[in-house]
């Protein structure tokens, strides 16, 4: 078992296996270009040129960034608009006039307070 450079102790534990695994890895260059992967390639390609639409790209607006800032804006608003839409349509409280706070120089006891709050 090779020592590290660093230190004495071994780089790893020696392997209580019987069989001999062999790398994978080769100094090697590979030459040969596997077939199955360019023809696959090509037909990935072959199908993307056929989706393309050649009409519609001619069609295609380039905006400037000012136009798109403007229409993201927009975008942003509408998206608010429709979420606070949601928002307040799925509220079921009903509005009611605030009371008047009552003041410690007030002759009203606790007992009429709570006795007014039961009744509403």
């Amino acid at each position: 078992m090779p020592a590290s450079l660093e230190s004495e102790r071994p780089i790893m534990a020696p392997s209580a296996r019987t069989s001999v695994r062999y790398s994978t890895y080769s100094m090697t260059p590979t030459v040969l270009t596997t077939d199955s992967a360019t023809a696959e390639i090509t037909d990935i390609q072959t199908g993307l040129n056929r989706m393309e639409n050649k009409a519609l790209s001619n069609q295609r607006v380039l905006l400037t960034e000012e136009k798109s800032a403007n229409m993201s804006k927009l975008a942003l608003g509408a998206k608010l608009e429709r979420a606070l839409d949601r928002r307040m349509t799925s509220q079921d409280a009903v509005m009611r006039p605030r009371r008047r706070a009552q003041s410690k120089d007030d002759d009203t006891s606790e007992d009429d307070i709570i006795n007014e709050k039961q009744e509403a």
